[in-house]
């Protein structure tokens, strides 16, 4: 592939935000040399500030171990053609709005290398829509990551109708290379998985609310306490496979009728209400104030570094 070395390909990220900046810690820690693209001097100094810091407290935490190698493999640049023109993927992450990426995305098709993969990091918006009517359509796919992406290794490549099957793998075989855990959207979906699944608990948290069954604590503790711990380390159908004598086919005979009347009592959807919205701030902000909320972001990302510590510690050998 073009501008690749056997030992050092080399990964443009285009955009420095949040998602950008852990995005290149991402690749940079599994040994990629990384070009960080921005067009604003001021991003990418806080990016490279930011991955100094963040990658400092990986080291801490054991989760690599030399945070100087990590920041020397990424190079920051504000010229987009220089960023990706010896690029093997491409990483976007710019703002969440359709005419942005099919701008950006008519811009790589014409400057990376021909046989580079175009990843969008979209949250929710199909490939289709903003890379359908390009020359290098076959080679544009989604690969949205989880926020944090350094620390939460899911990312779902959703490929649109013209994508070519051969990306699709080259995309998975690179994000495995970098330490990551890809899944396959097998067709084009809005939110495609998790934030499809994210918003079923969300959609039926807010209507529990909202109806007063419970306070939003009480709520998050729910999860917290109950469904999350099970779901830190299995997933949905693995969960009823173990939860019942028999298996999964057993816990469907027992508990199937059940989660049919509720799903009829969740079938019929409705708007977030601003009222519920500004209710739940307010319980919220009680717990937590507006101007802590930073601080508390870095006391998640820590939480994060210690179970991703613990869960990489152990097996997933079935007889441990």
């Amino acid at each position: 592939m073009a501008g690749e070395t056997e030992a050092e390909p080399r990964i443009a990220v285009v955009g420095a935000g949040l998602i950008g900046r852990s995005w290149a810690i991402v690749f940079a820690r599994a040994g990629f040399k990384v070009t960080l693209f921005d067009a604003d001097a001021q991003a990418l100094k806080a990016a490279k500030d930011w991955i100094a810091e963040t990658t400092r407290a990986l080291a801490r935490y054991t989760l690599i171990p030399d945070p100087d190698a990590v920041c020397e493999r990424v190079t920051l640049q504000d010229d987009l053609a220089a960023a990706v023109g010896d690029a093997v993927y491409v990483q976007e992450c710019v703002p969440e709005e359709l005419s942005i990426k099919r701008t950006l995305f008519a811009a790589l098709d014409r400057l990376a290398p021909a046989d580079a993969i175009l990843a969008s990091s979209t949250s929710g918006i199909v490939a289709s829509t903003f890379t359908g009517d390009l020359a290098g359509a076959a080679r544009c796919l989604v690969a949205h990551p989880v926020n944090p992406p350094y620390l939460v290794p899911l990312v779902e490549i959703c490929p649109a109708p013209t994508t070519d099957p051969e990306a699709v793998a080259r995309t998975r075989t690179l994000l495995e290379q970098a330490g990551q855990a890809p899944v396959v959207v097998r067709r084009e979906v809005r939110g495609f998985l998790l934030n499809r699944l994210q918003g079923a608990v969300l959609n039926e948290a807010l209507r529990l609310f909202e109806d007063g069954y419970a306070s939003a604590e009480d709520i998050d503790r729910t999860m917290k306490y109950g469904l999350g711990l099970r779901w830190s380390f299995m997933g949905p159908f693995e969960t009823i496979d173990l939860n019942a004598p028999g298996g999964l086919a057993d816990y469907a005979a027992r508990y199937g009728p059940l989660y049919e009347t509720l799903g009829q009592e969740q079938a019929d959807p409705r708007p977030w209400q601003h009222s519920t919205v500004q209710q739940l701030e307010a319980e919220r902000r009680q717990h937590l104030a507006g101007d802590a909320l930073t601080a508390r972001q870095a006391w998640r990302d820590r939480r994060l570094m210690a179970l991703a510590a613990h869960k990489q510690a152990q097996s997933d050998d079935s007889s441990n």
